[in-house]
């Protein structure tokens, strides 16, 4: 769903673009060339093969995060997840992977993995987690993210250049700044399009997992939630194995991460963080909705507080880095605190009146935020030598886990001022 979601973000930024220039001044004969992005089709016979246990593999792509039990589990975006055994943190052990298919996402409760499958939604025994076993497979529930043609779903795109001699005569789409051909898109690269793109804790009896602020699926309530661009979906989860999407909410378009807290899920979208009533966890409602300047946006909520890092991004379309510190005490009215200017800030978590932010390639910074005025100049220390995408800290158990293009990266943080390296798991890449 993330190819069409960025080529979509594309066209919307061409389209802008090129409402003031569409087409060369001069057309004459020339040698153009493009960049094609050429759509991969999967029929539902593809998409609905046995999920298989391997393995360990190497880290090559990964995505977002999750803690389960002594458990971390890995994106390996659109290929599965990687089971990493956390007992002993300075001692990792990676020792399966599933492999699922376009999965993006999961959560689990009660030893029960959900993760996606392109269209479906998977339901995984991990109570052995290298003899995982699909229990149930609940069919079509996120078609509507994917485009379906007479050649199957379109579930990526590839990129190829094309340079072709074009006459003068032509009269043809060539001279536009981007056409479609069925279904393939040519990007003219006489225009310059650069970035337009992306390259491509409970109780017994209910155990529920703790994912990253970059999390699209969350669990609350007996039920499963799932956010992507402009919906979320609601799914009971009474029966554990078979999950049923019990609602489908419109919220707006740009819907990246979502965070639940006490009795609301906060919806972290490219224009603003929406806040949704879910004490009727079937039938969530919008409160409110904070607005910023068009970026990428992760939220995190601790103590009332919300923390929200706003970056640029292929499909923010924005310059903004920054962190914005929002009171929600009153939901139906939340309040700006405080901004304060960061490098390109990603996924961040909270542990006492510590904050962790990951910057990108500039590693993971911890700020006291005990001072919402002054947080930005109350650096605390500075973990660097890695990318970081998200991070998970948890004060129970004294550690934070760093997920990021450079691996899994862990570190105890019992001094609440300190990040002392205990472990990585390193990307391997062919």
């Amino acid at each position: 769903m993330q190819s069409w979601n960025r080529l979509f973000s594309f066209l919307c930024l061409a389209f802008f673009t090129f409402s003031l220039s569409s087409c060369l001044e001069d057309k004459c004969d020339a040698t153009l060339t493009y960049t094609i992005w050429e759509p991969v089709y999967l029929q539902e016979d593809d998409i609905r093969k046995d999920i298989e246990i391997e393995a360990a593999r190497e880290l090559q792509n990964p995505g977002n995060i999750y803690y389960y039990q002594d458990y971390i589990l890995i994106n390996e975006i659109e290929e599965g997840v990687h089971i990493i055994d956390n007992t002993n943190p300075s001692n990792p052990r990676n020792i399966a992977f599933i492999n699922v298919p376009g999965a993006r996402d999961m959560a689990v409760r009660n030893d029960i993995l959900y993760v996606d499958n392109y269209i479906d939604l998977l339901s995984i025994d991990i109570s052995k987690p290298d003899q995982a076993v699909l229990m149930e497979r609940c069919e079509d529930v996120f078609v509507d993210y994917y485009y379906f043609t007479n050649n199957g779903f379109i579930v990526d795109y590839k990129a190829t250049e094309l340079t072709e001699n074009v006459e003068c005569t032509t009269d043809t789409d060539v001279w536009d700044s981007w056409f479609f051909r069925d279904d393939v898109l040519f990007v003219n690269n006489s225009f310059d399009m650069s970035g337009a793109v992306a390259e491509s804790s409970g109780n017994a009896a209910n155990v529920v997992g703790v994912g990253g602020s970059m999390a699209r699926f969350t669990i609350a309530h007996n039920h499963l939630y799932v956010v992507d661009d402009w919906q979320l979906k609601v799914f009971g989860l009474q029966n554990a194995t078979k999950p049923e999407l019990a609602n489908t909410v419109e919220i707006g378009w740009g819907v990246e991460t979502i965070f639940p807290y006490r009795n609301n899920l906060f919806m972290g979208a490219v224009d603003g963080m929406y806040i949704f009533d879910n004490s009727d966890p079937t039938a969530p409602y919008q409160l409110s909705k904070f607005e910023h300047a068009q970026a990428c946006d992760p939220v995190f909520i601790k103590d009332e507080i919300a923390y929200v890092t706003l970056r640029d991004g292929v499909s923010c379309q924005n310059f903004t880095n920054q962190l914005d510190v929002v009171d929600v005490s009153d939901l139906m009215n939340p309040t700006l605190l405080a901004t304060h200017q960061m490098h390109r800030p990603h996924g961040l978590s909270v542990v006492d009146n510590s904050l962790y932010i990951c910057e990108d390639d500039q590693g993971v910074k911890v700020f006291d935020r005990s001072e919402h005025e002054q947080l930005g100049d109350k650096l605390l220390t500075h973990q660097t030598g890695f990318q970081a995408y998200d991070i998970i800290a948890l004060g129970s158990k004294n550690l934070a886990m760093v997920i990021g293009e450079d691996g899994l990266y862990q570190f105890d943080i019992s001094d609440r001022s300190k990040m002392n390296q205990l472990s990585v798991i390193p990307v391997i890449r062919e």
